[in-house]
């Protein structure tokens, strides 16, 4: 068990990635409106963020906002945006003193022009702080994050700069957005639902799963340590048989 973490559980990840799925739900079984649970849940983020050093957890990565989530209606996406824009005004401070570098992963490319200035300068404002790395995919899914790394490989293959002979299952991962991470140990879905809706597809290629029923607003600290507590039972053998 850690000296620096004493609450910490043994053989705990040191990785976890979080799909956050219930906001709306929570909501709706409230009678209230969906917008209502994302902010619900854009609280429980810093109860979640604050747990991690005490649970050994380095790095902390989210899924805010999906590529498909632009299907949803123009309301809640505008409402969406407006929200990442108040938690960055008002987060910053907080992150700060917590000691919490935070890194922004996903195509900015749909993202207005005040949200990528906010976003820019927290990673700035953040980059000296090493006690949490909070990592948010905002407009991130992970087949458009594998296809833009293949386009920037296949730009430097056409310029000489890399030889395609050696390209293997270790160059692709520079060329990704968590290029400076190391992959999701544990990666946990709330609300119920089995799947991992397109959230770090080549990372979590040896990550353990946990789908709960809670629903995001819902998830506590606690709920995050019993979960870790269970990775630090599983036997990780990453392909090979037990000695």
């Amino acid at each position: 068990m850690s000296a620096s973490n004493p609450s910490a559980p043994e053989g705990g990840p040191r990785h976890v990635a979080i799909i956050m799925d219930g906001n709306g739900r929570w909501a709706t079984m409230r009678g209230r409106p969906r917008l209502f649970g994302h902010h619900a849940g854009a609280r429980r983020v810093r109860e979640v963020v604050e747990a991690c050093p005490d649970l050994g957890i380095r790095y902390l990565t989210i899924f805010a906002f999906s590529t498909e989530n632009w299907k949803r209606t123009q309301l809640e996406v505008a409402g969406l945006m407006g929200l990442f824009r108040r938690y960055i005004m008002k987060e910053t401070k907080a992150l700060q003193a917590q000691g919490v570098r935070v890194r922004f992963i996903g195509d900015r490319v749909r993202l207005d022009a005040k949200l990528i200035t906010l976003m820019d300068d927290l990673e700035l404002a953040t980059a000296g702080n090493d006690r949490v790395h909070l990592t948010i995919a905002l407009n991130y899914g992970g087949r458009d994050e594998v296809a833009r790394a293949a386009r920037r490989l296949a730009h430097d293959v056409a310029a000489g700069t890399l030889n395609p002979d050696e390209v293997d299952e270790e160059t692709l991962p520079r060329y990704l957005d968590t290029h400076v991470l190391p992959d999701p140990d544990l990666v946990i879905r709330t609300s119920g639902e089995a799947r991992i809706s397109n959230f770090l597809l080549w990372q979590s290629a040896y990550a353990e799963y946990e789908f709960i029923d809670t629903l995001w607003p819902d998830f506590s600290a606690e709920e995050l340590g019993r979960l870790c507590r269970s990775y630090g039972t599983r036997d990780r053998r990453f392909g090979a048989v037990p000695s």
